[in-house]
């Protein structure tokens, strides 16, 4: 072999030879793959997976961190996966509990308004009577910093640009605490989404040690434009806030794992997952009964076809995402000392829309196997392995160098409905959820079943 300077041809032919093995035995995986496709969006599984994200989120509804329809839906779980003849058991973990309670807003001046409005978790109450003060709107955290002579003794209103969620979510997560710095006395938000019917959207928020806790609240885009436009007139704005939101002890919950155990490594584990706590609006049909209706999806398709990889197939159902991956970050202290035995962690997040691609973390030869099994997919048209896994649950393991997976889907209306009424069974396709099914499973079936684990 001739030499190219700065090359080693011994590597290059070593490294050529691995790659050409490795999608060889991937290659080997093609029937397979068919049939779990075949089964899941041709076959008797057919719409399985759409009706028991229906049958799940019409029987229980919504369920919030340390709600007792939590409790129920953890339960409800279990018995399905018990009856659809998977090895299944609870983990215990302690979550959040943070009530709503009675909550409304109205604008007083310059003209009487109802406010469509829904508090953030973590949210503090107003007294008994409410807050009725001054409004401050601002369209930016430098704003309020620049009228922060302005901001004491009033409700300051965030009239933020949606940006992207992961920029604009910093008003949802920071804006109490800091309005409060600057003396305000509660604040509401412009809801964090790029599309609106009127129709605000809650979540979590964080309160800054050290920091005053005011109340706080989203409101809807079309409110918080409102008010902008009423301030650049010069006019004043009153607003009346009454909410009850307080937080309980925390309480006791799971997560819900379920298996199939693998034949010949069954201490190595590949990971499915999506989370069953939701927030107290809509039926957390989207986010995330979605994701996690999926991943029991996938391990039903592959038992259905009689199938065991080398290594167990495991899907958990996490707990308290919702409040900051609570559930998962408790789950990832029990089994970190275990990692060097976690091969592949999963998790499905942002929708079960069409799925367009798989998105990975992981090491470059990592990769290269990844890139073999998206391969599988063609049938369905998901051959494109994108950058960054993501995932609040399966984050963790992750930074500590365990590849991770998430299903890129054909999300751009996900946050029309996140965290709001509008989550619903309606938002959700039979054939969408049929196809990340099918995905799902291949892509954890063949790596839980290759000859060697994904290399770190």
């Amino acid at each position: 072999m001739p030499k190219v300077q700065g090359y080693n041809p011994l590597l290059i032919f070593v490294f050529v030879f691995v790659c050409s093995g490795i999608a060889a035995e991937v290659a080997g995986y093609t029937d397979v793959a068919k049939r779990i496709i075949d089964l899941a969006v041709f076959g008797a599984a057919r719409n399985r997976s759409y009706t028991r994200l229906a049958d799940f989120t019409d029987t229980i509804g919504t369920r919030v961190s340390g709600s007792n329809n939590l409790d129920m839906g953890i339960k409800y779980m279990y018995n399905a996966m018990v009856k659809d003849g998977l090895d299944v058991h609870l983990e215990p973990v302690k979550i959040p509990h943070w009530v709503r309670g009675k909550e409304s807003a109205q604008m007083l001046l310059p003209r009487t308004k109802s406010l469509a409005v829904l508090g953030l978790g973590s949210s503090v109450g107003t007294p008994p009577e409410g807050i009725k003060a001054e409004v401050l709107v601002v369209q930016s955290f430098e704003e309020l910093k620049q009228r922060a002579s302005e901001a004491t003794g009033k409700i300051v209103v965030f009239n933020q640009p949606f940006v992207s969620y992961g920029k604009t979510v910093a008003y949802r997560a920071f804006g109490a605490s800091e309005a409060a710095k600057v003396g305000a006395v509660a604040t509401l938000i412009r809801s964090i989404t790029p599309f609106s019917i009127n129709s605000p959207h809650t979540g979590w928020q964080n309160y800054q040690d050290g920091v005053r806790r005011i109340p706080t609240a989203c409101i809807t885009v079309e409110d918080a434009e409102l008010m902008w436009r009423i301030a650049q007139r010069g006019q004043q704005i009153v607003v009346q806030l009454n909410m009850e939101a307080k937080t309980l002890p925390d309480v006791g919950s799971f997560n819900t794992v379920a298996e199939i155990r693998g034949w010949q490594h069954p201490n190595q584990v590949v990971v499915l997952s999506g989370h069953l706590d939701s927030w107290d609006v809509g039926q957390g049909a989207m986010d995330d009964g979605g994701g996690a209706m999926i991943s029991w999806e996938a391990l039903s398709l592959i038992k259905d076809l009689g199938l065991r990889p080398r290594r167990t197939l495991r899907t958990i159902l996490w707990t308290a995402e919702e409040q900051g991956g609570v559930g998962a970050q408790q789950y990832f202290s029990l089994h970190k000392g275990n990692m060097s035995n976690f091969d592949l962690v999963m998790e499905s997040d942002l929708g079960t829309f069409t799925p367009v691609a798989l998105q990975f973390t992981g090491s470059d030869a990592a990769r290269k196997v990844m890139e073999e099994v998206v391969k599988l997919l063609a049938p369905i048209n998901v051959t494109k392995l994108e950058d960054n896994g993501e995932g609040t649950d399966i984050s963790p393991w992750m930074k500590v160098g365990v590849p991770g997976a998430s299903l890129h889907t054909a999300d751009s209306r996900y946050f029309w409905f996140h965290h709001s009424e509008g989550d619903t069974m309606s938002v959700q396709d039979p054939g969408d959820m049929d196809l990340c099914s099918a995905a799902w499973a291949v892509v954890a079936y063949v790596v839980a079943d290759l000859q060697d684990m994904l290399p770190r």
